[in-house]
């Protein structure tokens, strides 16, 4: 979770929602990704897509079987539908997204019988470093308006 952290602050640093993700295999991290969303001009950049591409390319395959994913905040349903696709085994996520979160908070998208991939998942990781760190970037953009 730390390399996601890390992740996420490349994303503040940026001027992005600062989420992160990584991928590992094996206890080695093969994908790396943060939010990019107002940079590449898509709504589909979120951390874990970028994340799930990086991780594509180093294996040169969109399967992502045995493969774990870290993220510092609870995935939204385009991403956990990617999650799913891309057939990753456990994803772990830091904080709880209360209005987006697709896992536990709005939904329990991975839980879904008609899913044709299990996900295993955790929460809780290092959550209070990303909840600190998502509170002060939306608290520096909310001083930087008045």
């Amino acid at each position: 979770m730390n390399s996601a952290l890390v992740e996420a602050k490349l994303a503040k640093l940026e001027d992005e929602v600062p989420v992160g993700a990584v991928v590992v295999m094996q206890n080695k991290i093969i994908g790396r990704g943060h939010n990019t969303v107002i940079k590449d001009h898509s709504i589909s950049s979120h951390a874990e897509i970028n994340a799930i591409a990086d991780a594509g390319k180093f294996l040169k395959n969109y399967r992502l079987n045995h493969c774990e994913l870290y993220v510092t905040l609870e995935p939204c349903h385009m991403c956990a539908k990617a999650i799913v696709d891309a057939r990753i085994k456990k994803v772990f996520f830091a904080a709880k997204e209360p209005k987006t979160g697709a896992i536990v908070s709005r939904d329990t998208f991975f839980e879904k019988i008609y899913l044709n991939h299990y996900v295993q998942f955790e929460y809780g990781l290092m959550e209070a470093d990303s909840v600190n760190l998502l509170r002060s970037f939306f608290k520096n953009k909310r001083a930087k308006v008045f």
